[in-house]
């Protein structure tokens, strides 16, 4: 109760509102859409909700049933007061810090930055205990945003909405939405009892389970605010509410969820990973969640320069299935050499000994002789000869039990005083000096010698909780992780330009920290399954499709239908091809060549776009029905769309609406036949298709100049 404004700061189309209450005890952050205006804060009841949130070990925690779901306002955040807040503009950065103290204790540091034309902000926190005795952190999270909604009187009651995304193996980024009331976030009669949603992955794998990503909608007055959690170990995210104001934050997972703590010596200070935030005025899921994916697109500004262009790529790993030689590449590049390929990808395999599998066989990282007899250089001189980048495979934090190093285990990560194993992975201690100068010598040294320029970083196994050698198996797993993270800076730092692929049995790793560092992803492991457009689209809400790598894997008895359904995927990120290349027909070919020259033309789109999707709810993954369609439009008069059929009965056409400001003229189908102008057209700014078959794929490349509705001529 009492809230009052301390300051508001323009942040382009959003304001950042700092609320306090009438001592300047408490202070909360609002991010509020710029384009609709809150004159005055409502009479709800609420309290400020606190920007910090930090629980220290032997403070008092929150009331009312708060043990065990939350950590949030307890004593550590009840005893802070307002020192005070500064703001400093550097070459169109602006950064807020709010210096809050507990007196001859600890302080804490606020950061929030923007950048002049972004659409979201970044925030983190710093604790300095300036106290003489030590600190034990159980809790400290990242972000922390109150009075959810300020446009709604009351609760907002059947208004407010949640969105987060979860993920599993091969079904990344299936989005939910649940109104505040499903999950009991409504508040009590009595201001008394505390409602939490906590929900994130404890582990090293952190889109195990859930995506570091959380929204609050308020359909009423069509505004979203929403974050990511930039953290590569365990995370969680919270839905708070104890009166009429809801709070999301989210950071580091705790003590309770990942069993997290860290001491602070007196002098010391920990920052917490950083929170990418945004608010906007708008009724479009996808129009928010591209706020977020944009920041992806700073990455890009340092980025090696044939990356700018977003090249297309081969991987041989579903050509050779593990099994790469000098030999069956030759063959390769003998077919692929000339149609559009930039990067050539070794995968897995090429250490492994005879009758060992790949998975079990990685951590010595000797080339190996029976496929590479000469060893890897002739390979990657055959690649660059062909007109490719070649690139190589590594899992650099794993232990494959066939390995030597599998027993080298004074330098392997330990849980409870035993190696941590699974199944038949361990895990290299990242910490180690000794590790990273193992790994220096086997990762960069091998790079370097063979004149690498790409690097797939694999991670296929996860720590869990956490790992021995630090206060907590959260912190010690925290540690590993972020030691983790230097190691590939170091790659960039010893290899300048090299190009980095984040993989992690497909998409177990797709957080904006990580995804930061590197130039792309794999999106998936379902590289030859019906949900492949499926997980693609989805994923577009969640990261950059400038960053999301799609595999178009051909197989020698695939139709021209089913190649076209395959390479159509592909422009939904970045494209990949993989398959019996050596062995496909000149009708097969035609297709994959057409789809490439596609992908060129429609590459500074997905780049630069903002994507829309339409079709009916899919329910099931693996066996979907029904359609999909995604349109991406550019910033520069051109646009594309992507439609899929999958199993059921289909309706006699789709139509999708032209956002203002969409080409509405055809300028290139791609397509397994020809289509004429009754079948697919542009009439009254919809792109109507008429589909013929279930399975089936057609890409639309709009712009171009060309008359409303019409098929370009020649085109199929």
């Amino acid at each position: 109760m009492g809230m009052k404004i301390l300051r508001d700061y323009p942040l382009g189309d959003m304001i950042a509102r700092y609320v306090t209450d009438g001592e300047k005890k408490q202070v909360g952050l609002m991010l509020l859409p710029a384009d609709l205006p809150l004159e005055e804060l409502y009479g709800k009841k609420e309290a400020v909700d606190s920007l910090v949130q930090l629980k220290l070990t032997g403070d008092i925690y929150n009331e009312a049933y708060a043990l065990g779901n939350s950590m949030r306002n307890g004593e550590s955040v009840r005893r802070l007061v307002l020192k005070e807040q500064r703001a400093a503009d550097e070459g169109g950065k602006l950064r807020i810090e709010t210096v809050m103290e507990a007196p001859g204790k600890y302080e804490v540091t606020h950061r929030l930055s923007w950048r002049q034309g972004d659409s979201y902000v970044r925030i983190s926190c710093m604790l300095e205990n300036i106290g003489e005795e030590p600190l034990t952190m159980e809790m400290f999270e990242s972000f922390s945003l109150g009075n959810l909604s300020p446009y709604q009187k009351g609760d907002g009651h059947e208004r407010l909405f949640i969105y987060r995304a979860r993920s599993v193996w091969s079904q990344e980024g299936r989005m939910e939405r649940l109104a505040a009331e499903d999950l009991q976030l409504e508040p009590a009669w009595e201001p008394h009892a505390v409602r939490c949603e906590k929900f994130g992955q404890a582990g090293s794998m952190p889109v195990n389970k859930f995506f570091p990503f959380a929204a609050v909608e308020d359909a009423e007055h069509h505004v979203f605010w929403g974050a990511q959690i930039a953290h590569h170990a365990s995370w969680q995210m919270e839905l708070y509410r104890k009166d009429e104001g809801l709070a999301l934050s989210g950071g580091l997972a705790d003590r309770d969820f990942g069993h997290w703590m860290k001491t602070l010596a007196a002098g010391e200070r920990f920052h917490t990973p950083e929170a990418i935030v945004s608010a906007a005025h708008t009724d479009s899921l996808d129009v928010f969640t591209e706020r977020l994916t944009r920041a992806a697109l700073e990455g890009f500004e340092k980025a090696p320069e044939p990356e700018r262009e977003l090249p297309v790529l081969f991987n041989e790993y579903c050509t050779t299935w593990g099994n790469p030689s000098h030999e069956n590449i030759r063959k390769i590049l003998d077919h692929i050499q000339g149609k559009g390929f930039r990067y050539f990808v070794i995968d897995c395999g090429w250490y492994k000994e005879d009758g060992v599998p790949w998975d079990i066989g990685m951590g010595d990282y000797k080339v190996s002789k029976t496929l590479f007899p000469e060893g890897l250089e002739k390979t990657t001189q055959a690649i660059r000869e062909a007109g490719m980048v070649p690139g190589l495979w590594f899992e650099i934090e794993t232990v494959g039990s066939a390995a030597g190093a599998y027993q080298n285990t004074e330098h392997l990560l330990h849980k409870d005083g035993a190696v941590l194993t699974s199944y038949f992975r361990r895990f290299w201690d990242m910490r180690d000096e000794w590790v990273r100068e193992y790994l220096s010598e086997k990762v960069i040294g091998t790079l370097k010698k063979y004149g690498f320029g790409y690097m797939k970083i694999d991670y296929n196994e996860t720590i869990g909780m956490g790992c021995d050698g630090a206060e907590s198996l959260g912190e010690g797993l925290r540690q590993n992780m972020e030691a983790s993270a230097e190691f590939i800076e170091r790659v960039k730092r010893e290899i300048p330009g090299i190009v980095l692929e984040n993989c992690s049995s497909g998409g177990h790793r797709l957080e904006p920290g990580l995804m930061g560092r590197m130039s792309m992803a794999s999106f998936s492991d379902a590289h030859e399954c019906p949900e492949i457009p499926i997980i693609a689209a989805n994923l577009h809400r969640l990261i950059h499709p400038a960053q999301s790598q799609i595999w178009a894997v051909i197989r020698q008895e695939d139709s021209v239908k089913r190649i076209v359904y395959s390479v159509a995927n592909t422009f939904l990120g970045r494209m990949c091809i993989s398959g019996d290349v050596t062995e496909l027909t000149e009708e097969q070919w035609d297709a994959i060549d057409r789809g490439i020259a596609f992908y060129h033309k429609i590459a500074p789109v997905i780049k630069n776009g903002i994507s829309f999707r339409f079709g009916p709810k899919i329910k099931s993954a693996r066996h979907p029905k029904g359609w999909q369609a995604v349109l991406r439009v550019g910033k520069d008069g051109e646009a594309y769309a992507v439609f899929h059929t999958f199993d059921g009965e289909l309706p006699e056409a789709i139509e999708i609406p032209l956002p203002k400001g969409c080409p509405e003229s055809m300028a290139e189908v791609y397509a397994a036949e020809v289509y004429t102008a009754a079948d697919l057209r542009i009439e009254g700014r919809m792109l109507r298709w008429r589909p013929k078959e279930n399975w089936e794929a057609v890409a639309v490349r709009l712009g171009g100049g060309g008359e409303p509705g019409s098929l370009p001529g020649g085109c199929v």
